[in-house]
């Protein structure tokens, strides 16, 4: 395969290919998918599918993309942005936490990193589709805080990005490593309200 990420076509099945992929994704996993299955749940030819994704990591990816996107609107929708910043930030933090330690949310950042090199369109699209749409979100909701006297925050998307990490404390580096194989969601909420205390310890006024 060439150096240079492979052109994604569309094309009038091309949604038909992407909700197949994302059921038998998200029933099987990246490894465990097989193109025949995702193009009999796509209900379109392997070679209607392999004209939109010559690689099966970009058909993967673009899935993620959409996962990630769908997941981050979720979060937006489902948030009442106007609340106090233990509420906001308690139901931010259990909804990124619980996709990025999910089996899917792990295969994703697996691939990107294995990508990198070779396709690092792969990992930027990725970025952009969530992590970077939520950091935006957060930056704004500080603003709307900090002006009613809630925080005090200097760097919005420094604060933003701090939290995340916090968030991802204990639980994702032991993922990733293999030291654990998956989490409850008492860990998630244990990770997850420690991260709030410390996030409010810093920046609550």
């Amino acid at each position: 395969m060439n150096d240079v990420t492979p052109v994604v076509r569309k094309g009038r099945k091309f949604g038909q290919v992407l909700e197949g992929a994302r059921q038998v994704f998200m029933a099987d996993g990246f490894e465990g998918a097989s193109v025949d299955d995702i193009a009999r749940q796509a209900n379109v030819s392997k070679a209607t599918l392999y004209s939109y994704f010559p690689d099966k990591r970009l058909l993967f990816m673009e899935v993620a993309n959409q996962e990630c996107a769908r997941q981050s609107q979720a979060a937006i929708d489902n948030i009442d942005m106007n609340a106090p910043p233990r509420q906001v930030l308690s139901q931010a933090g259990r909804h990124f936490l619980r996709f990025i330690t999910s089996k899917f949310g792990q295969q994703v950042f697996r691939i990107c990193v294995a990508e990198s090199d070779r396709f690092p369109e792969i990992g930027r699209a990725f970025y952009r589709s969530g992590p970077e749409r939520m950091r935006a979100e957060m930056a704004e909701y500080f603003v709307g805080s900090i002006a009613r006297g809630e925080l005090v925050i200097d760097d919005l998307t420094l604060a933003a990005d701090q939290f995340g990490e916090l968030c991802k404390a204990d639980l994702w580096p032991r993922l990733m490593f293999g030291v654990i194989a998956s989490v409850t969601e008492a860990d998630i909420e244990r990770v997850v309200d420690g991260a709030v205390e410390t996030f409010l310890a810093r920046y609550g006024a």
